[in-house]
């Protein structure tokens, strides 16, 4: 019946829970007045007719099921039950104590020893229930006759660590476990270091000694890792500077470390003729190093997340920036081809058809005529031609989609005022064309810059394939200029964007008066 019972219980929730809950807390108290009737009646004599006595007991069920009718109290259930089971338990206890000790070791009590015994176990029921609340104060107050004016030192553990619960800065939180050591341990003073690698910075001390910068090399980084908490014996030998501010001190160092990494150290003295360190000392000092390694490794942690976040948030605006302006640059480069066309080829084509009207027109008034504007025509129309490939080689060179990458910039290279070497590694091939085209233009925009900027300098262009990259060099000999300035320039801005679309990157290096080089770089 009871599994069956449990087992309805979890099935259900809200109110329903709640119901079964206040007929629960009837069953206690019922089973609890039929407890006590029984232990009177058994030790005292009364009531003397104990079942009617338990059978009234269960005048509690109807009673809670009475407020299981108000919606009001039925969310108040919880704690009810809490202390109705608590003290239940604790009537169980008390009158299993009594049978094994009155009974069990002595004999059952007759008329004279029944008043006794009743005013023994009333004694007892209020000796229980007036420990509770006086048991905080009683702690107090032999903590006070043993400890003096500070508390114990499991004090400080179980403050710690709600402290790391709490949103709390760790500076702050490593300054209250400074000064929580002090007061409970009754320390001269206490000093807490944090870092990594070879040095760590005193990050936190009572009474306040200011900053300092502790050096441990990696052979003592090992050694003090493994020790766990080491006296002024360890100290003299692996890190004596620490000795050199406290002369003549009991000292103790507690490393913080975490996963075989050390973080920090924990650092308490004593005057020598004060208190010897005890057992349960280095216990709360080593159980403290770890919390704090623990809460130090966290803040690594959410230091190295809260870096990764930055770094996603300035790539996102990066992509977001280079997006806009691709998109940008396509309209403009749009607008320029139809502009060309417009201005250029197009102008020629209109010429062509008034000049083949006017042939035919011609062809039988002066057909000498008609036969000299036919060859002039001839030469517009060859004129019309080259036009339209320049614009088609600006959009993308056919050269570059039928040879490859090295034929196309020694063209390019041939069309430069400047004088232009282009070298190619081994190994150098054909690629994607994606990846074929970003290297061109790039090469093709150094070239214009150095046209620009660099008037009668050389240029070297070269190709290479390495490590599973592509990286290609424009290196100059003209005047140089300012590398952080151009950063921000036009130029840059296009070659980071066309070789960021297809995970490459890009760099410019210059001085004045030296020269210039832009490195580039693709995965393949």
């Amino acid at each position: 019946m009871l599994p069956a019972a449990h087992k309805r219980y979890l099935a259900t929730s809200g109110a329903d829970r709640h119901r079964l809950q206040w007929l629960g807390c009837g069953a206690a108290v019922a089973a609890e007045l039929a407890l006590l009737c029984w232990a009177l009646h058994l030790f005292v004599g009364w009531p003397q007719a104990v079942g009617a006595a338990a059978a009234g007991s269960t005048g509690a069920l109807p009673l809670t099921l009475l407020v299981t009718t108000r919606p009001r109290l039925l969310p108040q259930v919880d704690r009810v039950l809490v202390h109705i089971v608590s003290v239940a338990g604790f009537s169980v206890v008390v009158v299993g104590v009594y049978i094994v000790t009155v009974i069990g070791l002595g004999r059952a009590p007759n008329h004279a020893d029944r008043t006794a015994l009743g005013l023994s176990m009333l004694a007892a029921a209020v000796t229980a229930l007036c420990y509770l609340p006086l048991r905080g104060r009683l702690n107090e107050m032999v903590n006070g006759l043993v400890y003096g004016a500070r508390n114990p030192p499991e004090d400080v553990l179980r403050t710690f660590g709600s402290r790391l619960t709490r949103a709390i800065p760790m500076d702050e939180l490593l300054l209250q476990l400074a000064e929580s050591l002090r007061k409970t341990m009754n320390l001269t003073s206490a000093e807490i270091y944090t870092g990594s690698g070879e040095f760590y910075e005193r990050a936190a001390s009572v009474p306040d000694r200011g900053s300092a910068i502790l050096t441990i090399g990696d052979r003592e980084r090992k050694v003090l890792t493994g020790a766990g908490v080491s006296g002024t014996a360890w100290v003299t030998v692996w890190l004596p500077a620490l000795l050199a501010e406290w002369p003549g001190a009991q000292i103790r160092v507690a490393p913080v470390s975490h996963s075989g990494e050390l973080l920090g150290l924990i650092v308490v003295d004593r005057p020598t003729e004060g208190d010897a360190f005890t057992a349960e000392d280095e216990r709360v000092l080593t159980e403290l190093a770890r919390q704090a390694g623990l809460a130090l490794h966290n803040v690594q942690l959410d230091s190295a997340l809260q870096a990764g976040l930055d770094e996603l948030r300035r790539q996102a605006g990066e992509l977001r920036a280079s997006r806009a302006r691709i998109v940008a640059t396509a309209d403009a480069e749009r607008r320029k081809i139809e502009r060309n066309l417009h201005d250029g080829a197009q102008q020629h084509l209109v010429a062509l058809a008034v000049n083949l009207r006017l042939v035919h027109d011609l062809i039988t008034e002066d057909p000498s005529g008609a036969t000299e504007m036919v060859e002039a025509l001839a030469d517009e129309v060859k004129a019309t031609i080259q036009e339209l490939r320049d614009l088609a080689h600006g959009i993308y060179p056919p050269l570059l989609m039928d040879a490859g990458l090295i034929q196309a910039l020694r063209a390019a290279a041939n069309r430069s005022p400047l004088a232009v070497e282009v070298e190619a590694g081994d190994g150098i091939g054909r690629y994607p064309a994606d990846v074929e085209a970003a290297v061109y233009f790039c090469c093709l925009e150094a070239l214009q810059n150095a046209s620009k900027h660099a008037p009668g300098a050389s240029v070297v262009i070269s190709l290479r394939e390495e490590g599973g990259g592509l990286f290609f060099d424009v290196t100059d000999d003209g005047p140089g200029y300012d590398a952080a300035a151009a950063v921000q320039g036009h130029g840059f801005v296009n070659m980071s964007d066309r070789l960021g679309a297809i995970g490459g990157s890009v760099r410019w290096e210059s001085q004045p008066g030296q020269g210039s080089a832009v490195h580039g770089s693709l995965p393949l």
